[in-house]
């Protein structure tokens, strides 16, 4: 399957690529299947989104979805923000390969993170790096299951095979 016209546009010219000097928020997340990796910074002022940026390691798909996601974002309220999910970052490109779907999840779990972090700051917490390994893995009737890509796999897998995230096996 080849990219959509809108993945290359924004893989060949990222909006909002770069780095925010004291950003008020920041997400990081990556895949260690892949090697994916996102950084998005966020600067809020009136709890809206005024500037945003993003650095990304990646596949072509991760770079464009780190652009769609951050444009999708900016100038958005932080409530507005927050509903920018996987679904609608990968339906706005187009469509993405399976194997590359998680690249959305990533820029919807960056940006949620950006403003988690940004409520967190302002709310005098410390951020606890001793918490940041996110669990991915649910569990439907009894099965385990990777909500990002829905692949039902055993418990005692490590990861999950279609999209690489850690499973519940991994964190017991």
């Amino acid at each position: 399957m080849e990219y959509s016209k809108m993945v290359m546009d924004h893989f060949k010219n990222p909006r909002n690529q770069g780095v925010i000097k004291n950003p008020e928020g920041v997400g990081e997340v990556g895949n260690p299947i892949c090697g994916d990796m996102m950084k998005i910074m966020i600067k809020v002022e009136d709890e809206r989104i005024i500037d945003i940026k993003f650095s990304t390691l990646g596949c072509g798909a991760a770079i464009a979805v780190s652009s769609v996601v951050t444009d999708m974002a900016k100038g958005k309220t932080l409530k507005e923000a927050m509903k920018i999910t996987k679904q609608k970052v990968a339906k706005t490109l187009g469509e993405l390969p399976k194997n590359e779907l998680h690249c959305a999840n990533l820029g919807a779990d960056a940006l949620h993170m950006a403003i988690i972090d940004y409520y967190n700051r302002i709310a005098g917490k410390q951020k606890d790096t001793s918490k940041e390994k996110v669990d991915y893995i649910g569990k439907r009737k009894g099965k385990c299951y990777c909500p990002y890509c829905d692949t039902v796999f055993l418990s005692e897998t490590l990861f999950c095979a279609k999209c690489g995230k850690p499973t519940a096996g991994q964190n017991k």
